[in-house]
């Protein structure tokens, strides 16, 4: 973070090897309380799509946020608008939208001030305690998606 360029995210086999190992236990509720698995729905292929992602829950609202930019997850979101979280032997069904750089700057911040900006934090061009006007710039490279409605089950 700060003077160093910001890190392209890559989708490497080590990062499915880790992707598939955190999902297994997530998927039996053995897991940090944010963590969820995120299933979308391709927007070309129509398949759906899971990967581990972290849930901002905050005195704003509850919030996916993208660390890594436009990723394929964010823009099968943006397509759709529907989605699942699941943790444990709960579903969440969960309808979101896409927040605007001026919402989504206190969010961000939000979400780099937590242990998780150890692994997530070189993606963005800046620091936890940057101004709120950084992050509004910061925010058009990572989108932010606030759930709407939510209805859970238990499977």
């Amino acid at each position: 973070m700060g003077n160093e360029p910001m890190k392209r995210f890559e989708m490497t086999k080590l990062r499915r090897t880790a992707n598939a190992f955190v999902s297994g236990f997530v998927k039996y509720g053995v897991c940090p309380p944010e963590l969820h698995l995120l299933t979308t729905r391709g927007r070309k292929s129509g398949f759906l799509r899971t990967i581990p992602l972290s849930v901002l829950d905050s005195e704003l609202g509850r919030f996916l946020v993208s660390p890594y930019g436009e990723v394929d997850w964010a823009r099968n979101l943006r397509n759709d608008g529907f989605a699942t979280l699941r943790q444990g032997g709960w579903i969440e069904l969960v309808s979101v939208r896409e927040v605007g750089p001026s919402e989504a700057a206190p969010v961000l911040r939000e979400y780099l001030n937590h242990p998780r900006a150890a692994v997530v934090g070189p993606y963005f061009d800046i620091l936890p305690d940057a101004p709120v006007e950084d992050f509004e710039n910061e925010a058009e490279r990572h989108p932010v998606f606030e759930i709407v409605r939510s209805t859970t089950i238990r499977i």
